[in-house]
């Protein structure tokens, strides 16, 4: 089978495997099934993340099936510096995911199976090249969310289902607005990216246009990116989820949101991106203080951590709102440093919630004592989180406020205070869960053995791309560079067009009126 095609569809096939051949009571069986259908998305990954040609850049390893030529759709997959790096936060948060899935205990089998089916529309996003698909995948990540929070979830997990359904379907409806109205536009009859992309940078949409059809993308794709004020579902999605699905919603399922505007929206309306991203840059600073500063107030750990992950979305945000070189190429490494990130600090929550059946600050304390190895996990995900340099968040971090600083200024010092914002409520919460007198849960068990295995992936890609930042941005440049371009090509074409219309005007004034 094509590297692509095996890379999206291993996932699914375990997911049928489990459905049709193994019985329900073989809980192991099908837990290697799992387990097998998410390495294999890894280690196909991890392939192409090492063969990918740096030199010859653009996409790669691409497989095109037509699926209904009548209206330009098929089946395009391929990577470039951009996706290839979110295919594998995806391939790596996916399979420490499945791995702590072992844990659960009920309905063993309708839980792999809707799990595998959300890692498969993740994958897909941000495998395929055609904007049909894109669109599809994405549904299909965000439908099994529902059984998985609704059906495995704790707490008030009726109200977060039916809460994040309406959010995002709202946004994903606008989306699609916005998607039907760029491909009638564009004339081109294709759904096809690659095929867009160039027909686009020939024969750029009007202006106008393309500032009336940005916000429906940019709007729609930004309520799964919990963008301000449509935020609200997902604090509440994070606590009520199971442990894995909050590690893929808050590693993964964000980025989906974020990689569509940067993809669709920036790529192929950068003169309508140019007119909206100052007020995006606010609405940035209004994510990151915002929700940061609620965090502070929160005593339950997945609340702590869903606003804190919906404060450093607004990161992605400013990023995405500088439209140039040192925002653009930091936000793709952001988004994979926060992914790996968030996916760590919820699996070390969803251990201590196991072992302790609370996950309230004031009831925990001096948990290190008999924690040490996930305390110091927890830890490395508190400091990454803090932005500490050492670890994957801060060479995005630090590119983002860069390129804030070049084009909102304003914007980059609320970044900064975001950061410091960010310090005071982790170290908080590290002090009161960790440290301090041990007063209860004095005979809860440590991670042990291979139970340690997905928490030692995520914290060591943390620090491996911290220190060594350059194998992940030198990929990331070959894919942003083209997208720079255009936004630079239409810089130059307003810059030309807007004289040129005032010379007219003053050489025919009675046209000008």
């Amino acid at each position: 089978m094509p590297l692509m095609s095996m890379l999206v569809l291993a996932p699914v096939a375990g997911a049928m495997l489990i459905l049709f051949l193994v019985p329900e009571d073989r809980h192991d069986l099908i837990r290697r099934t799992g387990l097998t259908a998410a390495v294999i998305p890894l280690l196909t990954a991890c392939y192409l993340f090492c063969n990918y040609d740096l030199e010859a850049g653009g996409y790669q390893f691409q497989e095109k099936y037509e699926w209904c030529s009548a209206l330009g759709i098929s089946f395009h997959l391929g990577v470039d510096g951009i996706n290839l790096v979110l295919v594998l936060l995806t391939s790596i948060c996916s399979f420490a995911g499945v791995w702590l899935s072992f844990s659960v205990r009920e309905r063993v089998k309708e839980f792999f199976i809707f799990y595998l089916a959300l890692v498969t529309g993740c994958l897909g996003v941000l495998s395929a090249l055609d904007i049909f698909f894109i669109y599809f995948f994405y549904e299909t990540a965000v439908i099994p969310v529902y059984p998985l929070i609704g059906v495995w979830g704790s707490g008030r997990k009726e109200y977060a289902t039916m809460k994040l359904t309406l959010y995002l379907t709202a946004g994903a409806v606008l989306a699609l607005t916005g998607l039907i109205w760029l491909y009638t536009a564009a004339g081109l009859h294709s759904f096809d990216l690659v095929e867009l992309e160039k027909h686009l940078a020939a024969h750029p949409l009007d202006a106008g246009l393309q500032r009336t059809i940005f916000p429906f993308i940019m709007v729609g794709f930004g309520v799964i990116v919990t963008l301000w004020p449509f935020h609200s579902w997902s604090p509440i999605g994070y606590a009520s989820a199971p442990t894995s699905v909050s590690m893929l919603h808050a590693g993964v399922l964000k980025k989906l949101g974020a990689y569509a505007i940067l993809r669709l929206a920036i790529n192929l309306l950068p003169m309508g991106a140019e007119h909206w991203m100052p007020w995006v840059a606010g609405i940035a600073v209004i994510n990151i203080v915002y929700c940061g500063s609620v965090a502070l107030t929160q005593r339950d750990l997945k609340y702590i951590l869903g606003y804190s992950s919906c404060s450093h979305m607004g990161f992605i945000f400013l990023g995405l709102s500088s439209l140039n070189t040192f925002g653009i190429n930091g936000l793709v490494f952001f988004m994979f440093a926060h992914g790996v990130m968030a996916a760590l600090g919820f699996a070390v929550v969803g251990w201590c919630y196991e072992k302790t059946h609370t996950r309230m600050v004031d009831e925990l304390g001096g948990l290190a004592k008999v924690l040490p190895f996930i305390g110091t996990c927890f830890m490395l995900s508190a400091l990454a989180s803090s932005g500490v340099p050492g670890f994957a968040n801060f060479p995005g971090e630090f590119m983002i406020l860069l390129g804030a600083w070049d084009a909102h200024p304003v914007a980059a010092v609320g970044g900064v205070l975001g950061l410091v914002i960010t310090a005071t409520y982790m170290l908080k919460t590290v002090r009161m869960t960790l440290f301090g007198p041990l007063e209860r849960h004095k005979d809860i068990p440590d991670a042990q053995g291979l139970a340690r295995g997905p928490y030692l992936l995520l914290a060591a890609a943390l620090i491996f791309f911290g220190f060594f930042p350059s194998y992940l941005m030198n990929t990331i440049v070959t894919g942003t560079r083209p997208l720079l371009e255009r936004l630079e090509h239409s810089r130059s074409s307003a810059a030309v067009t807007v004289p040129a219309a005032a010379v007219a005007a003053t050489q025919h004034p009675e046209a000008g009126r």
